[in-house]
């Protein structure tokens, strides 16, 4: 069994308003996110799983809004009728996210 220790490992800011730490093991990665409200929201079609730790995150869908506040697990579907803007709600928004890679 491992720890995932981020707090050694550096952040990752592709652009403003998004910050992350990135965990890889094998084909499976943990990934800690940083949302603001300075994020440009942009359309996405990954999948995404994860548990919100911190803040409100508001994602919408072609087909509606949904708010994720602490404790709230999120599972997207991958695909473009499942394509995602995510929006800060709070001055920070703290999301762990399991991916495949």
């Amino acid at each position: 069994m491992e720890r995932a220790d981020f707090a050694c490992l550096d952040w990752q800011s592709p652009r403003k308003g998004l910050r992350y730490k990135l965990l890889p093991r094998g084909r499976r990665q943990l990934r800690l996110v940083e949302y603001t409200p300075e994020l440009e929201p942009l359309w996405c079609e990954n999948e995404h799983q994860g548990y919100v730790l911190e803040g409100r995150l508001e994602i919408a869908f072609p087909y509606g809004m949904r708010v994720y506040e602490p404790g709230d697990g999120i599972f997207v579907r991958p695909g473009r009728e499942h394509r995602h803007k995510h929006r800060a709600l709070t001055d920070v928004v703290r999301v762990i996210y399991v991916e495949y890679i």
